[in-house]
């Protein structure tokens, strides 16, 4: 479902659409407190939306349905552009973008992302214990930006999954984060996840300020954990439970 669809119902359905779309999976009630709807007409829109096919409710979370090969197409505030998996093609436009978000914004992870990715030549790798997906945001077929999400090897880590993403300075402010960020959790809870994660030098305070507006909480703090340019600096652990 695009974001540039056009609606023929009312703003309070609207607003619950985009709301799930967000920062789903999502429990109902807690759209209905965000949003202020009362339950007998919040349950209504979600009735409407779900017979629609619009939204979809699994394990008593709210989400809107997404298939790992989909292709969204949005626009906003001028900026058209589409989130779709990654290809081969796509492989030096996501590096040099991870690359240029580096050098802005310290990220250690996503570094070492951009290393790994470039060192395979390839943008999927699945073994019987590890898996990943890259999704992509073009401009013009251009990448402006990307989520990388892997689900380590070991066993007990499986239900968790790792999660890094950037958009090129010139493209924010247009909901392509956002959008980036809800793609790569959707395919987490599609691979049974029950949490993910994401780690940034507390000096990447753009960053952990974004993950936060998008419903994401500071786990935990390790101090003094990378170094940076000769200083020491904090590892900023953020979590969400799908």
């Amino acid at each position: 479902m695009s974001a540039s669809t056009e609606f023929d119902f009312g703003d309070d359905r609207k607003r619950v659409y985009r709301y799930v779309d967000r920062h789903g999976p999502i429990e109902p009630s807690a759209v209905a407190e965000s949003l202020r709807l009362d339950p007998e007409s919040f349950q209504h829109h979600v009735s409407i939306l779900r017979r629609d096919d619009l939204i979809e409710e699994v394990d008593g979370r709210l989400r809107t349905p997404m298939h790992a090969g989909e292709t969204e197409e949005h626009e906003e505030a001028g900026i058209t552009y589409e989130i779709r998996p990654a290809g081969p093609p796509d492989l030096s436009g996501v590096v040099a973008v991870i690359r240029s978000v580096v050098e802005a914004e310290t990220d250690v992870v996503a570094e070492s992302v951009a290393e790994q990715l470039a060192f395979e030549e390839t943008l999927f790798r699945r073994s019987p214990t590890e898996c990943r997906a890259v999704f992509v945001a073009t401009v013009a077929d251009d990448v402006v930006g990307w989520v990388h999400a892997c689900r380590p090897e070991p066993a007990t880590l499986s239900g968790t999954a790792e999660l890094t993403l950037g958009v090129l300075a010139e493209y924010r402010r247009h909901g392509i984060g956002s959008h980036l960020l809800q793609r790569g959790v959707s395919w987490a809870a599609s691979e049974g996840c029950r949490k993910v994660y994401q780690s940034l030098p507390s000096t990447n305070e753009v960053g952990i300020e974004f993950m936060e507006e998008n419903g994401w909480e500071i786990e935990a703090v390790r101090e003094d954990h990378y170094e940076i340019e000769g200083d020491l600096v904090d590892e900023v652990m953020l979590a969400r439970d799908l």
